[in-house]
């Protein structure tokens, strides 16, 4: 069994890769959310103020999601040691989104080459949170790959770095930590206080893979033949002027290694917003860059694993 121990974290990645998202099971993320929305319900009733009763929820959430997943694993391991691990193995699993992710895009791509501007609309308004509704072939392409780009980090490589440190049940500590982060990390009336410790704890979290990250990408343009060193350019040039402390990296490190711009005007109900400029080409991005982004993304969770297996091995 030590044996199995040592690749439950390549199998629980192959099983994405083959399957994607686990579809009519019951997913780790949807009980985590299910737990944020009652958590929130009674938090707000209480006499606490928003800003501690968000950290009260970070710690309930997280935590329980943490422990209720080492709980489950250890009883069912108690029962028989290949139930804990088939456990563990279907926890990791849930908590990668490199297939759906690339399915996601691959779809606007179709839709795009198959001159469908409208389906590809909708197809990208499922990866993005911008408005949709009057973005050009040329702005649905850069939604696509900017969505691939980040997502890389949040649903790709930090579940992997933290699987790889504290197995399923760090993935899911960190799945927690990103949902609750989707949930309530939103600058507006309702959870700009309520929210300010999901944020910051998701900007902690994010903050070494989002930056580990962009070497194996580096690593992945070269295996590739795109643009290694306009990939360190980038980041070295933009990935700081981001209005997120992490998401710069992997979008400027896809920028230069796509020789493409990303960043630009976008809406987000209705009021215009200007993102940094991000990459040192300008290029734009087509239905080519995101089969391009696609492929890039699966080379670089593959080296992100394969490095963090041996790196595990060898200490």
């Amino acid at each position: 069994m030590a044996f199995m121990d040592e690749f439950i974290l390549p199998l629980a990645f192959a099983l994405d890769l083959s399957l994607g998202d686990p579809r009519g099971m019951f997913h780790p993320v949807k009980g985590i959310g299910w737990l944020a929305q009652r958590t929130e319900t009674w938090l707000r009733s209480s006499t606490l103020s928003l800003r501690l009763a968000g950290v009260v929820a970070v710690i309930v959430v997280v935590g329980g999601s943490a422990f209720s997943a080492w709980l489950l694993i250890t009883l069912l391991s108690q029962v028989h040691r290949v139930a804990g691990l088939a456990l563990s193995i279907y926890l990791l699993y849930s908590s990668i989104a490199l297939r759906d992710l690339g399915d996601h895009a691959t779809a606007v791509q179709a839709a795009l080459e198959a001159g469908d501007r409208e389906l590809a609309r909708e197809k990208v308004s499922l990866m993005v949170g911008r408005d949709t509704a009057s973005l050009d072939e040329g702005g649905i392409a850069l939604a696509a790959t900017e969505s691939v780009a980040e997502n890389t980090v949040d649903g790709v490589t930090a579940p992997l770095f933290y699987a790889l440190l504290f197995g399923p049940v760090g993935a899911i500590a960190y799945k927690a930590i990103n949902t609750l982060d989707s949930m309530f990390g939103y600058k507006n009336d309702r959870y700009l206080e309520f929210g300010w410790a999901a944020a910051r704890l998701d900007d902690i979290a994010n903050y070494l893979p989002a930056r580990l990250t962009v070497l194996t990408i580096a690593a992945a343009a070269a295996i590739g033949k795109l643009k290694f060193f306009d990939t360190f350019k980038a980041v070295f040039r933009g990935a700081r002027l981001h209005a997120s402390p992490n998401s710069g990296y992997p979008e400027s490190a896809f920028a230069g290694a796509l020789g493409v711009t990303l960043g630009g005007e976008r809406s987000y109900g209705g009021v215009v917003y200007q993102a940094p400029l991000l990459g040192v080409k300008p290029g734009e991005c087509t239905p080519l860059v995101i089969r391009q982004s696609i492929a890039l993304m699966w080379m670089t969770a593959v080296l992100f694993l394969g490095a963090g297996m041996g790196i595990r091995h060898f200490f």
